[in-house]
């Protein structure tokens, strides 16, 4: 670009994944999530660029610490303040675009010299009764410029509207759509379900004709799946068409070359990856060097440039396999810890030479994946000892794995132990994420409470610190199924009256079939040609105006690599993408919402079949006999036969309707009798009748009686209060 169209060039720093506050609790690694977003804010001096563009996990946590939050500020104070005038324009809707409801440099009491817009990752995303995060604190501050929070609405998988921010910088025009993160297995069936993604385009005019705009998407979602057979990710073929560029968080590689995807014959967009700006994991896609990268669009043209991150804490990752070398022998541990402690000791020399500057004494981060097959293994604590004071890491240098043994057999023939096996492969477990082990546990069906509730229930209660998260989920799913049963039951549509089983089945069977509704429709449009839908955004007031656009995403199947290289707008395109597995840990939240619906959307998916195991349970007192059970399935159903055996006795003795309190004692008698009753009714082969269970779910021992004992909790104080009152 030459030096008379630098009016027009709008010069954007791209960075993602930043992590603040990550390792922390780390003595030598605690400051590392900082020093590097110094330096990217110093890059972005340096190169005099109109703002920096983040696309998510601007913090580690979803409620970091004070000394996170301090420290975040006083660095974007120093670095985003000063005097220095804004370049560009905002001609969009603010009040629709941001959280502040106004772009932060615009504001007079404050001198806002380098803008700072981001959206929110899967790390710090909002969460509470006010739908608040660590981002809004910065936003209220006027320190960053927080767009892409969209709201979710409408009932069943639900809608979502993307606006764009728009930009302007002399002729160049460029709209900036923004999407903090959304659950992916969610937002996937968003995307492929017609009409419940629109995009709102800016309206054309004879004075800027809609195809003048440069289209930028930032969105912070799963890319690729990172497991054989995991779908929680979001294609590259589900976004719009009409699309120029895509900026994608979330992944934690670094792909230095931005490439191409084809949406039509001709027509196309661009994606780049940069990365996360500090290792969270010890993977090996974490050890790439770490980049930013400089976007420049100047009218339709763009162009990017890569800067490397000196500041980022050296990172060697390495696998050796102990059959490769003959010098070891199979028992001999001595001769094993020699050959890894020289193997260990020409990583960190390694590492060392990657130094630049004054960076030279950080200590460097080492990963040894060893194959052990055939051979014994050592003390990984003791050998790290060795270390300490030459790595970062010295506790978790090594991390072993075996090759699974697999025995021949006939043509067709399915081994039983074959999931078993590759589930507790420690390197599955590094390339796997955790939420594909725990699905594998979770195939039976919810009775009353709402799968999907539940899911983001258990999201809320185990990332987010939420202490009533599951309560008020019970009791939402309690007064939604006490309505509606009451309505049925005084238009007579369950049978005679004071039926209650009747009405609450009748109330589930409901919202089975809008959930099987539901599940046809999203299945049905994965076979359809049509994409997310555009819409037309009312021109506000002074504003660029929006109107409807006939540009549509092209739904189809997609390889999560990228496209070869090819001669595109972008140069040259990387040959393939990123396949290993990034650090970020899922969630209960996520497993409990994918594997629920999984064959209610008819998807065709490949799932091992498990043999059920029978469970242990925990031991009584001594003096008490083990309970077997079938002998406790009985006492169960006993005390609920004596409760309704109370309640009819006391209708007809007194002539009457149960008062609430009575009732409301009934109903906790059946609940409360014994939480462990709540976890033998799922070790059972035998349906349990509907009205004694309120939940048939198969878990983990630990999860289940962790989650037996706060449902029936929730479930005590709901009915408590509800039917007394």
């Amino acid at each position: 670009m030459s030096d008379n169209d630098d009016r027009d060039s709008l010069k954007i720093l791209v960075a993602t994944d930043n992590h603040l506050g990550v390792w922390e609790k780390d003595e030598i690694r605690k400051h590392d999530s900082f020093v590097t977003f110094e330096e990217i804010l110093q890059i972005a001096q340096q190169q005099a660029v109109d703002l920096v563009l983040l696309a998510g996990d601007l913090f580690h946590d979803n409620k970091p610490s004070r000394s996170t939050i301090v420290r975040a500020i006083d660095i974007l104070t120093q670095y985003t303040l000063s005097d220095k005038p804004v370049a560009f324009q905002v001609v969009s809707d603010q009040s629709a675009n941001f959280v502040s409801r106004r772009v932060n440099f615009e504001n007079s009491n404050f001198n806002v010299g380098l803008p700072v817009f981001t959206i929110h990752g899967n790390h710090d995303d909002p969460a509470g009764a006010d739908n608040l995060s660590a981002v809004d604190v910065l936003s209220t501050c006027n320190l960053v410029n927080y767009f892409g929070k969209a709201a979710l609405c409408g009932s069943g998988v639900g809608k979502i509207r993307i606006e764009p921010v728009l930009l302007k910088k002399g002729n160049t025009k460029v709209g900036i759509y923004g999407l903090g993160n959304v659950r992916d297995e969610r937002l996937g069936r968003m995307f492929q379900t017609p009409g419940c993604v629109e995009w709102a385009r800016p309206a054309g005019s004879p004075d800027c004709p809609q195809n003048e705009w440069f289209n930028v998407f930032v969105l912070h979602q799963n890319r690729v799946p990172h497991s054989q057979n995991a779908k929680n990710c979001i294609r590259e073929s589900y976004l719009a068409r009409f699309l120029d560029f895509v900026i994608w968080g979330h992944e934690h590689e670094c792909i230095q070359e931005s490439w191409e995807h084809a949406t039509s014959e001709d027509k196309s967009f661009s994606l780049i990856q940069p990365g996360s700006s500090v290792a969270t994991a010890l993977s090996e896609g974490e050890s790439k060097k770490k980049h930013v990268v400089l976007f420049e669009i100047n009218r339709e043209r763009y162009r990017t440039v890569n800067f490397p991150l000196e500041s980022v804490r050296p990172f060697i990752h390495d696998n050796v396999t102990l059959q490769d070398h003959v010098e070891v022998a199979g028992e001999d541990s001595e001769a094993i810890t020699a050959f890894l402690e020289n193997k260990v000791e020409y990583m960190i020399q390694k590492a060392n030479s990657r130094a630049v500057g004054g960076r030279d004494t950080m200590l460097p981060l080492i990963r040894l994946r060893v194959d052990y097959t055939g051979f014994s293994t050592i003390n990984a604590q003791r050998f790290g000892q060795k270390f300490v004071g030459k790595v970062a890491n010295p506790h978790d240098i090594l991390l072993w794995h075996k090759a699974p043994v697999r025995k021949a057999k006939a043509p067709g023939e399915v081994s039983e132990n074959a999931s078993l096996t590759e589930g507790i492969r420690p390197e599955a477990l590094d390339e796997r994420q955790i939420e594909d082990l725990i699905a594998e546990h979770l195939q039976q069906h919810l009775e009353i409470l709402p799968e999907q509730d539940l899911a983001n229930a258990l999201h809320n209660f185990v990332d987010k610190d939420e202490k009533q998260a599951l309560h008020d989920c019970v009791r939402a799913a309690l007064a939604e199924t006490q309505t509606a049963a009451a309505a049925d039951q005084e238009a007579g549509a369950t049978g005679p009256e004071g039926d209650v089983d009747a009405a609450v089945n009748a109330q589930i069977q409901h919202r089975r079939n809008q959930q099987s509704a539901q599940a046809t429709t999203a299945s049905a449009a994965r076979i359809l040609p049509s994409g997310p839908s555009d819409s037309a955004l009312p021109p506000p007031n002074g504003t660029a105006a929006m109107d409807e656009d006939d540009d549509m995403g092209v739904l189809g199947s997609s390889s999560s690599r990228p496209a070869s290289a090819g001669q595109g707008r972008a140069g040259s395109r990387p040959p393939t993408a990123p396949e290993s597995a990034r650090g970020r840990q899922a969630t209960l939240g996520e497993a409990f919402g994918r594997s629920g619906r999984s064959t209610q959307q008819g998807e065709s998916s490949t799932r091992t079949a498990r043999s059920p195991a029978p469970r242990g349970r925990r031991g009584r007192v001594a003096a008490t006999p083990a309970a077997t059970p079938t002998s406790r399935r009985g006492a169960t159903r006993q005390t609920a036969q004596q409760a309704t055996a109370r309640r009819q006795q006391r209708a007809s003795s007194e002539d009457l309707e149960p008062s609430g309190s009575d009732a409301a004692e009934d109903l906790i008698d059946e609940i409360e009798d014994d939480d462990d009753d709540v976890i033998s009714l799922m070790d059972e082969d035998e349906p349990v009748a509907p009205g004694h269970s309120l939940l048939l779910v198969s878990l983990p021992r630990s999860y289940a009686h962790s989650l037996a004992h706060s449902l029936t909790h929730s479930l005590t104080h709901s009915l408590t209060h509800s039917l007394t009152h």
